[in-house]
C-alpha cells in the first residue's frame, strides 16, 4: 500500500493509496474523524473501511486532512477540510480516468465532510456514513441529497446519539429518487469498541448489494 503525497489547497497532503484491480475499477475515498480529537487516516474504522473497498477491487484513498500527520496547513473547522477532500478526490479520479463508479465513506466528522463532498459530485453513486453527528454539525445542505447511501450507527453512541441520527435519516427518507438505508449496530458506542468487525461486515454487505443493483441497472 503505497504512501502518497499530493497537492492540496494548503500544501502537501499525505495519504495511503491502493490501486484498483482493473483499469476501470471503481474509486472510493475514506474520510477520517475530527482532527482535534485524534482523528487521522490511521483510525481503526477508517483503516478497516479502506480495506473493505480494497478487498472488492476498488482504487481507494485515505488521507490526513490539513494539519494532521505530514499534511500541511492548520485545522479549519470543516471548510478547509472539505476543500482537502475535494482535492483528494480530484487526485484519485485523475489517476483513474477509466473508473466506473465513485463512492465516499466517512466516520463521524468525516461523515459530515463526506456528505458535503457528495453534494458537489454528481458522479458519486453511493456513500457510507458511519455515525454522522447530526447534533454537532449542520446537515441542512442535504437539500436534496443527490445519491443513495447507508447511514450506520450504534445504539449506545453518546457522541452522535441515536435520536439525533434518526432525525437526519427521517429527513433524508422523505426525498424522492434516492434510497437511504439505516442500520443500527446494537451495543456499539461511537468508537465501536468490540464491534468494529460487525460494523465493517454490515458496510461490506451493503456495498456488495448496492453494486449488484447498479450493475443490474438499478440506478442510484
Amino acid at each position: 500500500m503505497p504512501e502518497v503525497i499530493f497537492n492540496g489547497p494548503e500544501g502537501r497532503i499525505e495519504g495511503r493509496y491502493q490501486p484498483g484491480k482493473e483499469p476501470n475499477a471503481p474509486v472510493a475515498i475514506v474520510l477520517h474523524p475530527h482532527p482535534q480529537f485524534g482523528g487521522t487516516m490511521n483510525n481503526q474504522i477508517v483503516y478497516n473501511l479502506f480495506y473493505m473497498f480494497v478487498q472488492r477491487g476498488f482504487a481507494v484513498l485515505r488521507f490526513n486532512s490539513r494539519g494532521v500527520g505530514r499534511s500541511q496547513g492548520v485545522f479549519d473547522h470543516g471548510i478547509g477540510e472539505l476543500s482537502d477532500a475535494a482535492a483528494a478526490l480530484d487526485w484519485l479520479q485523475a489517476l483513474n480516468r477509466e473508473s466506473k463508479g465513485c463512492w465516499i465513506a466517512g466516520f463521524s466528522f468525516g461523515a459530515w465532510i463526506g456528505m458535503q463532498l457528495l453534494m458537489r459530485r454528481p458522479e458519486v453513486e453511493g456513500f457510507i456514513s458511519v455515525s454522522p453527528p447530526e447534533n454537532l454539525y449542520d446537515f441542512s445542505f442535504l437539500a436534496p441529497c443527490p445519491s443513495s447511501g447507508l447511514i450506520i450507527h450504534g445504539d449506545r453512541d453518546r457522541v452522535a446519539p441515536p435520536e439525533s441520527v434518526q432525525k437526519l435519516v427521517d429527513k433524508l427518507k422523505t426525498q424522492k429518487g434516492i434510497t437511504i438505508e439505516q442500520q443500527i449496530v446494537e451495543g456499539a458506542n461511537h468508537f465501536y469498541e468490540n464491534k468494529v468487525d460487525e460494523l465493517i461486515e454490515a458496510c461490506g454487505e451493503y456495498l456488495d448489494r448496492r453494486r449488484a443493483e447498479i450493475a443490474a441497472g438499478g440506478g442510484r
